[in-house]
């Protein structure tokens, strides 16, 4: 019997040991394949990570991107409303009497006196541009010239309550008061958000996701050098994206009704040049509007809110509208103008200093006139573009 126990347990304890190396075995076997899986998974996760990683950069985002850009463009259809007028002379020469001049009137009537006529216009358009033709400060030291304007530097506040949204501040007049003057009327319109551009300064805005762009210059002379200066400064806004480039020109001859021939020239170079709007002021009287490679020229707006003269002979004036047209994101060659006659006194006998829209028998005398003269020039053919008529 315990012969037999031995015998058995010697088979039993073989048995095991071969079931020991069998396991060992499976599990050296199932411990490889489940390497090999594991290798074989994370080859294949990190190709497909790879993949993801080179479309989302290079395929679905960027398309994405430019997708969007081009739904942009497609979808940008629109227009923008701009309107200029002359010369505003916020304030008045000291040499000259007080009584009956635009700081009297600004004391005794308050500042929202001064647009009451202006019947909302600028308040309703997109962009406003005038030619600031005064100094708004209180320095005492003055350039030694014949006329010298200056106003209280709170009279900024008039040119945000008629709507102005920036103002040409290469005139003249715009260093009557030297340097510290200068300095002085650009914190003052800083201070009601008015914008500004003449000199070192372009006026650059987005509006309806459109991209406009205002530059201003003294033109008396159309000099190589002035020629060089507008070039450079239209391409420059052009490569920043602008779409629609007003050009501000200080130029003419005072109290003339037709331009001369530096007018008429640079006018053309700048057109050329790739502006699409020109605006100019000076002579104090109207002159007339031409039609250039379907871009208009404004040689003269006249004054407008101008203190400068208690009673200048010729109080006509207007304000020049143009309507542009965004198509597809791109400006159009569509033309839409409105010229409105106005009046720089509500009263006929003295100058107020509140310009008034002038309606019935004066508006159309107002518009023969602007006619006329642009009969001097080149003709009027431009009419058919106003909406009014």
């Amino acid at each position: 019997m315990d012969e037999k126990k031995g015998t058995y347990s010697r088979v039993r304890s073989q048995h095991n040991k071969k079931k020991r190396r069998l396991k060992k075995s499976v599990r050296r076997f199932l411990l490889l394949v489940l390497f090999v899986v594991g290798i074989v998974l994370t080859y294949k996760f990190i190709i497909l990570e790879n993949e993801v990683v080179k479309v989302n950069t290079h395929n679905s985002k960027e398309t994405s991107v430019l997708e969007k850009v081009k739904s942009n463009e497609a979808t940008l259809n629109t227009s923008i409303k701009i309107s200029a007028a002359g010369d505003f002379t916020l304030g008045r020469d000291e040499n000259y009497a007080y009584s009956g001049s635009f700081v009297d009137e600004a004391s005794k009537n308050g500042l929202p006196y001064f647009v009451e006529g202006i019947d909302q216009l600028f308040l309703e358009d997109d962009f406003t541009s005038v030619n600031l033709e005064t100094t708004l400060t209180n320095s005492t030291d003055k350039a030694d010239k014949t006329f010298r304007f200056k106003g209280d530097p709170v009279y900024a506040e008039i040119l945000k309550l008629g709507g102005i949204d920036a103002v040409n501040l290469a005139n003249n007049h715009m260093f009557d008061y030297l340097q510290k003057g200068y300095e002085d009327t650009k914190l003052a319109l800083d201070t009601f958000n008015i914008g500004y551009f003449g000199y070192e300064d372009q006026f650059i805005s987005s509006i309806k996701d459109v991209k406009i762009a205002a530059l201003g210059y003294e033109g008396w002379q159309d000099t190589p050098d002035i020629r060089e200066k507008i070039k450079k400064d239209i391409d420059g806004l052009k490569e920043k994206g602008t779409q629609i480039v007003i050009i501000h020109f200080h130029w003419g001859d005072e109290k003339q009704y037709i331009p001369n021939v530096s007018q008429e020239t640079l006018a053309k170079f700048t057109i050329d040049s790739g502006a699409d709007l020109i605006l100019g002021h000076h002579p104090h009287v109207i002159q007339g509007i031409e039609e250039y490679k379907g871009k208009f020229i404004v040689y003269s707006l006249g004054n407008f809110m101008f203190g400068g003269n208690r009673n200048p002979s010729d109080k006509d004036t207007f304000v020049f509208q143009q309507t542009f047209h965004i198509k597809d994101g791109i400006l159009t060659d569509k033309k839409e103008i409105n010229i409105i006659p106005y009046s720089i006194s509500s009263v006929s006998t003295r100058n107020n200093y509140q310009p008034v829209k002038l309606s019935g028998e004066e508006s159309s005398r107002v518009m023969e006139k602007i006619l006329h003269y642009s009969n001097e020039i080149n003709g009027s053919q431009w009419i058919v573009y106003d909406q009014d008529i």
